[in-house]
């Protein structure tokens, strides 16, 4: 008998509100468990220490890999390319669960392309968020207002899990670890 479909796990939520953090708390907490797989991420960005640890493209290395089928899903925000490599595919169609750091402006799409997607929604309150994005140094007060703005916006797929990470990375971690095992496990 052919196994089932792996779920896909995509987290979400506004920029700082802290995914990469949680997301390298979770993948510590099931470094054990190799059938679930945290996706690593083409993005057309440079690597950095601040981000996570993606593997950085030139766009027209991703257009590329694009054309070629390197990925089981791609999109571009924000000016970027953000590709799921092919692998992710075959870890799915093994049965395997998967998370992957979304983006709440694909959640539809990849809820077609991926049956059975669940999302964790990471929130925070206006004012953590705020604080956070300033001390990042990187947007403008304007920018940082129409992000948070943007945060408070409906996800086009109701969350099966929806984690405040206001107050300590620790509390809001084991909320993470939690809800993937829920989910995926």
């Amino acid at each position: 008998m052919e196994n089932p479909q792996g779920r896909l796990i995509a987290v979400v939520g506004p920029s700082g509100v802290g995914k990469d953090s949680l997301l390298a708390l979770a993948r510590e907490a099931f470094a054990d468990r190799p059938e679930l797989l945290f996706v690593r991420r083409a993005i057309t960005r440079p690597a950095t220490g601040d981000a996570e640890a993606h593997m950085p493209m030139t766009a027209a290395e991703f257009d590329r890999a694009e054309a070629e089928g390197a990925f089981s899903f791609c999109w571009r925000a924000h000016g970027l390319g953000y590709g799921l490599p092919a692998s992710l595919g075959e870890h799915l169609r093994a049965g395997h669960p998967a998370v992957v750091n979304g983006s709440r402006k694909v959640l539809a799409a990849m809820v077609e392309r991926f049956p059975g997607l669940a999302v964790i929604s990471i929130t925070a309150r206006p004012e953590v968020l705020a604080e956070r994005l300033s001390a990042r140094g990187r947007e403008s007060a304007e920018e940082i207002a129409d992000r948070i703005a943007r945060a408070g916006e409906p996800l086009p797929v109701e969350p099966a899990a929806t984690i405040d990470n206001s107050g300590t990375l620790a509390d809001a971690g084991r909320q993470m670890v939690a809800a993937i095992l829920r989910l995926a496990l």
